[in-house]
């Protein structure tokens, strides 16, 4: 009973009942101010308990960058668009005074995406771009609400057989993702809403992306601007 009591909060549309326009607006504003108190709800347990974690993972992605390597990032549906989000903050910061870093999502080309969907199958679109592409100096991050997709645990194992950097962010109990030996940091955001991983996915990866230009800063020598 109570289970079906909360979901008719979040949900009111799904009763079935006639309801009044005013008792409608309040029941649907209800349910904007439980989303969104759950979100953050998420976000703080998150990050209370995964800060040494994220600090970790953000310091494999800067010795991947001071090694001179790269960063690929892979995902499918909304986190392949997440993966696309990763690339594009690392090779356009939008912050002043941060220098753009080589970033490529394996999602973003579609030819060899189908090619190789067709000619051997989905669970293999990532793990030729990696055999193709990766170098032990670079660092391949995989997002998955699940941490079950098969193509990019098979895209890790590829990773790791030439030694590169890995790091996958899911949710829930992490899945597969969360106990392969070929993830190097696996962070797993504890919820069964897929919004809500996604959510605190994004912010996730705008903090490592934070941490790891402040951790090459040192690094750095005089800025120079467009020649």
């Amino acid at each position: 009973m109570g289970n079906q009591q909360e979901l008719a909060g979040l949900y009111p549309h799904l009763g079935g009942a006639a309801a009044d326009p005013a008792a409608m607006t309040r029941a649907l504003l209800e349910s904007v101010r439980q989303k969104a108190a759950d979100s953050v709800a998420v976000k703080q347990r998150f990050f209370a308990d995964h800060a040494l974690r994220i600090v970790d993972a953000a310091r494999l992605i800067a010795a991947c960058y001071r090694g001179g390597g790269r960063l690929y990032t892979m995902g499918n549906g909304g986190s392949s668009c997440d993966a696309a989000h990763l690339a594009v903050e690392f090779q356009h910061p939008i912050t002043a005074g941060r220098p753009a870093l080589p970033a490529v999502n394996l999602s973003q080309d579609m030819a060899v995406i189908t090619a190789v969907g067709n000619d051997l199958g989905f669970q293999h679109v990532y793990t030729r771009q990696v055999m193709a592409c990766l170098t032990r100096h670079d660092g391949l991050v995989g997002i998955s609400t699940s941490g079950n997709s098969e193509n990019l645990l098979a895209a890790f194992a590829a990773a790791k057989q030439r030694s590169a950097t890995t790091i996958g962010l899911a949710g829930g109990d992490g899945g597969r993702m969360a106990t392969s030996l070929h993830v190097d940091c696996c962070l797993v955001v504890p919820t069964d809403s897929i919004h809500r991983v996604q959510e605190t996915h994004v912010a996730l990866y705008h903090i490592l992306w934070d941490l790891t230009h402040t951790l090459l800063a040192d690094d750095r020598g005089p800025e120079r601007g467009p020649s």
